[in-house]
C-alpha cells in the first residue's frame, strides 16, 4: 500500500498553518500551464470540501495574464475582511467578462492557475505550491486539453508566464514544489 499522495501532503501543510484569509486559509497552486494545477486543485478540494477558483475564469483573455490582479483582489480582499468575495467569469469564446460569482468566507479556498501566487495578494496566502513538469510534457498536456489550433496562443502565453514568474519570484517563494512530470 502506498503512502499519502500530493493532495494529502498539501492539505496537511495548509491545515498546519494559521489562517491568513480572514478566519480561513488560502491555498495557491501556481506554475506553468500544463503542470497539473487543476488536477491537484480538484484532489485537494475533494478531500477538504473546499471551493476552487480557477485563474482561467479571471484572466481577460490570452494576453491577460499580466492584467489579472484587479479581478483576484476583488475576490480575496473582501474574503480577508470576512465578507463575500466576488469575481466575474471571463468568457474566452465571447472575449468578455460575463456573470459574477460569489464566494462565501470559509475554512479553505483553493486558487489555482498561472499567477495565483502573485505578490499583490501574497500576504493572504497560507500556502503556495509550485507545480512543474518538463516543457514538452506541459505543451503536450495543454494541446491535448485545448486542441492544436491554439498552439500559437500557447507560444505567447508561455512568454508571458516566464516574464511573470521571473518578476514575481514565484517558485522561490513556494512553500512546496511538486514535480508532476512523471504522473501521466
Amino acid at each position: 500500500m502506498s503512502g499519502p499522495g500530493p493532495a494529502d501532503e498539501v492539505l496537511a501543510l495548509v491545515r498546519s498553518r494559521p489562517a491568513t484569509l480572514g478566519t480561513g486559509r488560502l491555498l495557491c497552486l501556481d506554475g506553468p500551464a500544463g503542470s497539473g494545477k487543476t488536477t491537484l486543485a480538484a484532489a485537494v478540494a475533494g478531500l477538504a470540501g473546499a471551493p476552487v477558483v480557477h485563474m482561467d475564469d479571471l484572466y481577460p483573455g490570452w494576453d491577460g495574464l499580466l492584467r489579472v490582479d484587479p479581478e483576484v483582489l476583488g475576490l480575496l480582499r473582501p474574503l480577508a475582511a470576512g465578507r463575500t468575495g466576488r469575481y466575474r467569469r471571463y468568457d474566452w469564446s465571447a472575449g468578455e467578462y460575463r456573470e459574477t460569482h460569489e464566494v462565501e468566507p470559509g475554512p479553505l479556498l483553493v486558487l489555482e492557475g498561472v499567477g495565483s501566487g502573485n505578490r499583490a495578494w501574497r500576504d493572504l496566502v497560507t500556502t503556495l505550491v509550485w507545480l512543474e513538469a518538463p516543457k514538452e510534457v506541459r505543451l503536450e498536456r495543454a494541446l491535448a486539453r485545448d486542441g492544436d489550433g491554439l498552439r500559437e496562443h500557447w507560444t505567447g502565453w508561455t512568454r508571458d508566464e516566464e516574464r511573470l514568474f521571473a518578476e514575481q519570484g514565484t517558485r522561490a517563494g513556494a512553500d512546496l514544489v511538486v514535480d508532476t512530470g512523471g504522473l501521466d
